[in-house]
C-alpha cells in the first residue's frame, strides 16, 4: 500500500510529485538513443533466427532492458526482472492461486532486497540512474521512506514492462491482420508510427480494467455505492466508446485525434506511459523497415487473463 497507485489525495499526490521529479521528460528522452541501440541488437537477433517470436525475441526484453538501464540495475541481475514482473503481476488477475501468491511474495521480497542494497550503495556513491535520484529526491523537506521507493520501483517495473509488451502485441496482431493499417505500415512506418502507436493502446487495451476502492458514498449511473466497496474501471471498453471514437470497433492507425485512456486519467495517468510511447515509437518503424516481407505464421496465443490482457506467443516469419 506504499505505491502511488494504491493511494488517492495528499499523500499520493506527495508520491507522484516526488517520483515525478526522477522520471521526467529528460530523463525519458535521454534514453531514446540507448533505446534505439538495444532495438537493433534485438532485430539483429531476430533476423539470425528467421522466424522469431514477436514477444519473447523482441517486445519483452525491449522494456525490461530499459526499465534496467533507468533504474541502474546491473547487467548480471537483469535477467531477474522480466520472471519477477511476471509473478508479481499475476496478483492483478482473478482468482490467484495460493502458488501464484505465493511466487508473487517471493519476487517482491527479492526484488525489494536488490533495490535496498542499489539504495545503500547510490547514498554513497550516486550514479547516473533512477535509483539514485529517488534516493536523493526531496520536496518541502520530506524524502520518500524506502518502502515507497521500493514500492516505487516495483510499479515501474510492472507498468514499464507489462504495458508496453502488451499494447505492442496486440496492436501489431491487429494491425497485421488488417489490410489497410498493413498496408500504411508497410509503406509509411515512419509517418504513422505515432498515430499506430496510440491506436495500438486504443484498439486492444493491454489493461483492460482497474480496481478503485470508494472513499465516500457515491452515486454512478443511478446505483449507490458505499465506502469501501470496490469498484472495476474498464478501460477497455471506454476506449471503444461510440461517443468519442468513430467506428470504435475497427482499427485505423491514422486516428486522429484519439482520446483513449490506455494509461488512465487525471491523478493516476501513468507516470511509464511516455516511456512505453517513446519505446514502441521507435520500435515499430525499426520493426517494419527490417522485416517488410514478415507475416504470422501460426495461430497467435493469448495469455489466460483478462485483467491484463495479451499474447503469450506471436510466431513471426521474415
Amino acid at each position: 500500500a506504499d505505491s502511488i497507485m494504491e493511494n488517492e489525495g495528499a499523500k499520493h499526490t506527495r508520491l507522484r510529485t516526488l517520483v515525478s521529479k526522477a522520471f521526467n521528460r529528460s530523463q525519458i528522452e535521454r534514453l531514446a538513443p540507448r533505446i534505439d541501440s538495444i532495438i537493433v541488437e534485438l532485430l539483429n537477433y531476430c533476423e539470425e533466427k528467421k522466424e522469431f517470436d514477436l514477444l519473447a525475441d523482441f517486445a519483452e526484453p525491449l522494456p525490461v532492458r530499459v526499465i534496467a538501464e533507468l533504474l541502474g540495475v546491473s547487467k548480471k541481475d537483469e535477467h531477474l526482472l522480466r520472471p519477477w514482473s511476471q509473478a508479481i503481476v499475476k496478483m492483478y488477475e482473478f482468482g490467484v492461486t495460493p502458488e501464484e501468491e505465493s511466487h508473487a511474495e517471493i519476487a517482491s521480497r527479492e526484488f525489494a532486497a536488490m533495490i535496498t542494497d542499489m539504495v545503500n550503495v547510490r547514498k554513497k556513491n550516486p550514479t547516473d540512474d533512477l535509483v539514485s535520484e529517488l534516493a536523493q529526491v526531496e520536496d518541502s523537506g520530506e524524502k520518500l521512506t524506502l518502502r515507497e521507493l521500493i514500492a516505487t520501483c516495483v510499479l515501474l517495473l510492472n507498468a514499464g514492462h507489462e504495458a508496453s509488451v502488451n499494447a505492442f502485441g496486440n496492436g501489431f496482431v491487429a494491425s497485421i491482420n488488417d489490410r489497410k493499417a498493413s498496408s500504411l505500415l508497410r509503406t509509411q512506418p515512419r509517418v504513422i508510427s505515432e498515430t499506430a502507436v496510440e491506436e495500438f493502446l486504443r484498439f486492444d487495451a493491454p489493461l483492460q480494467l482497474f480496481e478503485r476502492t470508494v472513499l465516500a458514498d457515491t452515486e454512478i449511473g443511478g446505483v449507490t455505492i458505499k465506502t469501501g466497496e470496490k469498484i472495476a474501471a474498464l478501460l477497455g471498453s471506454a476506449n471503444r466508446d461510440e461517443a468519442h471514437f468513430q467506428n470504435s470497433d475497427q482499427m485505423d492507425i491514422t486516428r486522429d485525434p484519439n482520446p483513449h485512456i490506455g494509461f488512465g486519467a487525471g491523478i493516476h495517468f501513468c507516470l511509464g506511459g511516455p516511456l512505453a510511447r517513446l519505446e514502441m515509437g521507435i520500435a515499430l518503424p525499426r520493426l517494419v523497415k527490417a522485416f517488410p516481407n514478415m507475416q504470422i505464421v501460426s495461430e497467435p496465443v493469448r495469455r489466460p487473463t483478462f485483467v491484463l490482457r495479451g499474447y503469450e506467443k506471436v510466431e513471426i516469419g521474415i
